[in-house]
């Protein structure tokens, strides 16, 4: 869509004793702002690519499209009047006038307006004024989940790390990944954000019509905290499995849900923290 997701930059290396001029390959990072039906629902800081599922799974992780059908995913700009899709008419913005930075998730007007995030979600935070587990038992209620082999979960980890080339390339990106019960990796995205990425995987399930996720396990490169968790259990997701250790508040989440969470999972081995 007009740029990359990487970009080179000149650096210097320092090797211990000697500067020398050199060249990397960084991660782009820019903003997105997310609409659904027209309606502003927040701006997010991401890596390009992937964005319609971003925005879907954005809007789904929040409870913003629960039973409602995606009708269209389109890239939008602001212009007087409204706004206008990549093939306006002349006169009108086109997409590339916001270089396809704003999405609007379209479900003919059935979904509730949104109440817009007044912040940008940036890159490193997930949910800003999360919803307590209290209200996510009473909206998401407990998972009807599928058990998998601690010895899976534990070697996710490498299954996915082949499949990394953004991080390869940058060293600098996360990934999500879903997996099936036979270790079958269904789907995987790479983002600066940790959440984006997973919210990437969730709009990705949704727009195949693979939602509620309880066949599938989540892997995700970062920690294992409360927005984690709470995307997951969105999804439906059996099991979270994450690379770091988790949170207080996401251990409670997960066994609110009652799904399998595990974190620390590495060179095979794992800490499982959720069921008790």
């Amino acid at each position: 869509m007009g740029r990359g997701r990487t970009r080179g930059l000149m650096s210097r290396r320092f090797d211990g004793e000697h500067t020398v001029a050199d060249s990397d390959e960084v991660v782009v990072e820019e903003p997105m702002e997310i609409r659904l039906d027209g309606h502003l629902v927040a701006t997010t800081m991401r890596t390009p690519g992937h964005d319609f599922e971003l925005a879907v799974g954005f809007c789904h992780s929040d409870g913003l499209i629960d039973d409602v059908t995606v009708q269209q995913v389109r890239y939008c700009a602001a212009w007087p009047g409204g706004d206008a899709d990549a093939t306006a008419p002349s006169g009108r913005r086109r997409a590339s006038d916001s270089d396809y930075n704003v999405v609007t998730v379209d479900t003919g007007g059935l979904a509730a307006i949104p109440e817009p995030r007044l912040n940008t979600v940036s890159a490193a935070c997930g949910i800003c004024g999360a919803p307590s587990i209290d209200q996510l038992c009473e909206r998401l209620g407990t998972i009807a989940t599928v058990e998998f082999p601690l010895p899976l979960l534990a070697s996710l980890p490498d299954l996915v790390r082949p499949s990394q080339r953004l991080f390869d390339r940058t060293g600098s990106i996360h990934a999500a990944a879903a997996f099936t019960v036979d270790g079958t990796m269904v789907a995987i995205r790479e983002d600066i954000g940790r959440h984006n990425a997973v919210d990437k995987v969730v709009g990705h399930l949704r727009l195949a019509g693979q939602l509620p996720a309880t066949d599938l396990a989540l892997f995700v490169s970062g920690r294992a905290s409360f927005e984690m968790v709470q995307k997951a259990w969105a999804a439906g997701f059996s099991a979270l499995v994450a690379v770091s250790g988790p949170s207080s508040m996401a251990v409670e989440a997960a066994r609110a849900a009652g799904m399998t969470m595990a974190g620390f999972a590495r060179d095979g081995k794992l800490n499982l923290y959720s069921p008790a």
